[in-house]
């Protein structure tokens, strides 16, 4: 038996419970499936050496395999045994860039909701042209980037950070480039940073790619509950725990005042670096106080224009205390030496001004009406959600799994994302799907998407084959 399938018989638990022991394992093997742990072509261990490594009976992996086979999921090949099928839209898992099929209604990439920053980049780009830093764009910059994108920067972030001092500041080829700057420059491989147990997928991929161990922690409602914190802080000694506060990415959960200032306090006592990933901060009407001014010392604040502007500036910010500015900066510079002075004096311009403000609140204002379509749509489900979300979490009714909810879903000609694709490490997988309001081409198409969504949700029992 090869490495990789001693590892996969390795992971793999069954539990004494309600759910049959077939249905764990379908669910077992799916969700690492949609994860990306399996990818297709992985050829599965021997059905009687997963039966005896589970020590369950060989009919019920047997059992199980058919029902992958049905799902389209796994294929068995003569003299091969069973290997993980090529998935349509297997990109699922971390995709960028929205559907061009005119046929799909696709809602499964975080984007904002207009074109208006087409329309302010055709009037800025003539300007820039003219403007005393212009001569700057054919030359190398610092790896921190040009001192006066930094500058207006800290400006536009010091209501955020309680701070405006561009030597605090690290510019970034959007949000995720500083997390991954973030990584490479204060871990190593073996360090522990806690998540929730759902969370960004960036995040899972970076710490994925570095060895980092990223481990989840329970959450309610408002957030990362304090106590698992605390309790993962004495056991684990982790290096850092990432945060993402405002519109928490899949869920929509915007962590109050009080369990902000119960995290930092923990944070505090242990010594452990907080990664508030900010960046849907912009979109709120009102927002608690960041991590950043909670614990300035501990918490790197990440930030950019990619969800509230448009993610083709590719512009990021990394708000940290100077002691670690230096840091992050050699790891962009050893990334990429700097970030393209071209979206920095865009962005520059964007601020200084006032259109960015101007673009943010057009983004808000599109948003609130695609939230009421969905709160009216979806009205008989549990959605979490905000009135100015790019995003919603439906939680799906039973016998729903959130992987085949959106795989048939998308071929009903609606994407989505399944919670698979969030779900940390080998953790059980919520049954919901992430829904991004903002990637519909327009408020009629995401109607008729949501409508196809919530009669799918409404249906489950009609598609008892494909979900057993």
């Amino acid at each position: 038996m090869g490495s990789g399938q001693s590892a996969f018989l390795d992971g793999l638990q069954i539990a004494e419970g309600e759910q049959p022991i077939y249905r764990q394992l379908v669910d077992a093997i799916s969700g690492r499936i949609a994860s990306g742990e399996l990818q297709a072509g992985a050829r599965l261990p021997p059905q009687r050496d997963i039966a005896r490594a589970l020590g369950i009976n060989l009919t019920t992996v047997t059992r199980a395999l058919t029902v992958l086979q049905q799902q389209g999921l796994v294929k068995a090949r003569p003299g091969h045994g069973t290997i993980v099928a090529a998935q349509r839209g297997d990109d699922q898992g971390f995709q960028s860039a929205p559907s061009d099929d005119a046929d799909t209604v696709d809602l499964s990439v975080n984007r904002p909701a207009t074109a208006a920053y087409l329309d302010a980049l055709a009037k800025l780009l003539p300007k820039a042209t003219r403007d005393r830093r212009y001569p700057a764009l054919q030359d190398y910059q610092t790896p921190e980037g040009p001192v006066w994108a930094r500058a207006a920067a800290a400006r536009w972030l010091a209501p955020v950070t309680g701070n405006d001092d561009p030597g605090r500041i690290v510019l970034a080829d959007g949000a995720q480039h500083g997390l991954a700057c973030i990584l490479a420059a204060l871990t190593e491989p073996g360090d522990v940073i806690l998540a929730d147990l759902v969370t960004y997928q960036g995040i899972k991929a970076l710490c994925r790619s570095r060895g980092v161990d990223l481990r989840g922690l329970p959450a309610d409602r408002q957030g990362m509950l304090p106590d698992a914190f605390e309790a993962a802080c004495a056991q684990w000694r982790p290096r850092a725990v990432f945060l993402v506060p405002s519109l928490h990415n899949p869920t929509a959960v915007t962590l109050p005042a009080e369990r902000r200032e119960a995290l930092a306090a923990i944070a505090r006592r242990h010594n452990v670096l907080i990664i508030e990933d900010d960046v849907y901060r912009p979109l709120l009407d009102e927002s608690p106080p960041s991590f950043a001014v909670l614990e300035p010392e501990l918490t790197i604040h990440v930030s950019g224009f990619s969800k509230c502007i448009a993610p083709g500036l590719r512009m990021g910010f990394v708000a940290a205390p100077k002691a670690l500015i230096g840091q992050i900066a050699a790891a962009l510079r050893f990334d990429c030496w700097c970030i393209s002075p071209l979206s920095a004096l865009l962005g520059t311009l964007l601020i200084e001004d006032g259109i960015v403000d101007t673009l943010i609140g057009q983004q808000r204002e599109e948003l609130r009406l695609r939230q009421d379509l969905v709160r009216t749509v979806l009205r008989r489900f549990d959605v979490q959600t905000g009135a100015t979300s790019t995003h919603a979490w439906l939680h799906l009714p039973e016998p729903w799994r959130g992987h085949v909810f959106a795989r048939i879903s998308q071929r009903e000609g609606v994407k989505v994302l399944a919670g698979d694709a969030f779900a940390v490490g080998r953790q059980a997988a919520p049954d919901a799907v992430r829904i991004n309001v903002g990637a519909a081409r327009s408020r009629d198409d995401l109607r008729r998407g949501l409508e196809i969504l919530a009669e799918l949700a409404g249906s489950g029992h009609l598609h008892l084959n494909d979900i057993a």
